[in-house]
């Protein structure tokens, strides 16, 4: 079988069929935007990897080999390397309808136990200090939740409780929904800013934008649904962009990568010397519960965890020092 050409003899390039199809399938299953450009890069990989050999004459010893290589050679972590074989295997099953088997001999990216950067209840204050306007309120808001970054980010409208104080949080990591609760101490300051929300969204309307991304076929059972105030986002984007898929012109939510950067700034500015990021915030909320005196089972709910012992992680800084043992240079 020949191999495969990644790029067409137009004087345009384009993708090869195979991950345009590799593409569509993705989308026909709703896996999200990340997901498809993370699959559609390992398959590319994977494919170039091999001199540009069709998959279809591959198997169970070059996905050894590639994924050794990725572990070996690239160093990468465990969760990359699961990501490619995941990614891989959508290749096979999906695609060329096709089971792999046992991968004997594939050597496993070594997995470190590491123990989360939590910041004290000073330093999460001092850090909130020098953040301004949405991006304040959103980390607050992160920390004030356990909501993960991107479950903070897609909150709409209608998730938000003020009645009960709580946020409904969607399909959040493993395709599951869970409840949290709304900060009382944040909660006029995000009644004021989605008054704000509100009057931009009103603005959009009267310029023919107005619409939203809406999950999986809900713009075609509902669709009036992506110009309602409801579905729209908590922390929109301050500029309209167009969607890489459909190609429609709308506001989506903050881009991630500017929220990063403002707290990364400004935990800069507070001195802090942790490598501290906005998943530090989740960790510290977690950390600071259990600290409180809350069980660890209402911890592990808010948090989405599936098992408490991801939760347990958190008892390393209870404040009790090396696993609740007392030095003996203190006795001296």
């Amino acid at each position: 079988m020949p191999a495969i050409s990644l790029v067409s003899s137009s004087e345009k390039a384009r993708e090869p069929k195979l991950l345009e199809r590799a593409r569509d399938a993705i989308r026909v299953r709703h896996l999200s935007l990340r997901t498809e450009k993370a699959y559609l890069y390992w398959i590319r990989q994977y494919i170039l990897f091999h001199g540009k050999r069709h998959p279809q004459e591959m198997g169970e010893a070059e996905i050894n080999a590639f994924l050794t290589h990725l572990a070996v050679s690239r160093g990468v972590s465990p969760s990359t390397q699961t990501q490619a074989l995941c990614a891989i295997l959508f290749l096979y099953r999906n695609l060329l309808d096709r089971e792999i088997g046992e991968l004997d001999g594939l050597v496993r990216a070594r997995r470190r136990r590491k123990l989360p950067v939590v910041l004290t209840r000073e330093e999460v204050k001092s850090a909130l200090v020098h953040l301004r306007g949405p991006d304040h309120l959103f980390l607050a808001l992160l920390y004030g939740t356990g909501m993960r970054l991107m479950e903070g980010l897609r909150l709409r409208v209608k998730d938000i409780d003020f009645s009960t104080n709580q946020i409904l949080i969607r399909d959040g990591k493993g395709a599951k929904d869970r409840v949290t609760m709304l900060p009382g101490s944040l909660k006029q300051a995000l009644a004021d800013h989605l008054k704000t929300v509100k009057k931009l969204h009103e603005q959009d309307l009267r310029d023919r934008h107005g619409s939203v991304h809406l999950p999986y076929a809900l713009a075609r059972k509902y669709p009036r649904a992506a110009v309602e105030w409801g579905w729209q986002y908590v922390f929109p984007a301050p500029e309209l962009s167009t969607d890489p898929r459909s190609g429609a012109r709308r506001r989506h939510h903050l881009h991630e990568r500017s929220v990063q950067r403002a707290f990364r700034e400004a935990v800069r500015k507070a001195g802090i010397v942790k490598p501290a990021t906005c998943h530090t915030l989740r960790h510290s909320f977690a950390t600071h519960l259990l600290v409180g005196g809350y069980d660890i089972r209402t911890v592990q709910e808010l948090l989405g965890h599936q098992s408490v012992k991801t939760t347990m992680i958190y008892t390393h800084v209870l404040n009790r020092g090396g696993q609740g043992v007392q030095s003996p240079v203190d006795t001296l």
